[in-house]
């Protein structure tokens, strides 16, 4: 199922466009049962994150294991640099999204999940039945992420003290270096939602970015 692919960011044009697919996995919410809250979480922060121009390919889907690898091989397919899927991570039955995931990998890259449940860890126990996983498929990094709006952000901004500072390192300051290994656009961050690292031979010199919306 589609929902509103191809959708364009209004974004500083500076910079790389960059292609990115997001997921929304529910078998409620892609029945019509509730409405889905994980695509306008994705998207708004990814929006408030990076300065380049987006496009956004959209997909709601339900938890089947088949049609989540096709739809992650889709996205790649279609030149997404980025792929975030959110649900179906836990230990139920029909979680099936980090075997579909698995199943679609070149390569694993384990440390994304390991520090997810380290954020999650620090609100709930329960964190520790997450089992979210990232890969690298072609040149496309593929990221599941937590199922609620504000785990969503939690996971991929981390977390600040009240003077801003950072307590624990969000896993999207680690997304733009590993797109630039794997081939794909240079995305810059706004440094007051993420800041993103690079080694200094991979920075390109200062780069201009108008303020979050």
């Amino acid at each position: 199922m589609s929902d509103t692919p191809g959708h364009r960011s209004d974004q500083h044009h500076g910079h790389d466009p960059v292609r990115i697919g997001i997921v929304s996995i529910s078998d409620r919410a892609s029945s019509g049962v509730y409405a889905d809250q994980g695509l306008p979480a994705l998207q708004d922060w990814l929006g408030r994150a990076l300065c380049n121009p987006i496009v956004f390919e959209q997909r709601l889907i339900p938890d089947e294991q088949a049609g989540i690898s096709a739809t992650l091989i889709e996205l790649v397919d279609l030149g997404c640099s980025l792929v975030l899927t959110t649900g179906g991570t836990g230990p139920a039955l029909r979680d099936v999204t980090p075997e579909a995931t698995l199943a679609v990998a070149h390569k694993l890259m384990p440390g994304f999940g390991e520090q997810m449940r380290q954020i999650g860890l620090r609100f709930v126990p329960t964190a520790i039945l997450s089992r979210q996983v990232a890969v690298v498929r072609d040149r496309s990094l593929i990221i599941n992420l937590p199922g609620q709006p504000k785990a969503i952000a939690q996971t991929l901004e981390g977390l600040r003290d009240a003077d801003g500072q950072s307590l624990v390192p969000g896993i999207f300051a680690a997304v733009p270096y590993c797109i630039d290994l794997i081939g794909g656009p240079y995305l810059v961050t706004r440094d007051t939602v993420c800041q993103a690292f690079r080694p200094k031979s991979a920075l390109r010199g200062a780069a201009t970015c108008p303020p979050a919306r």
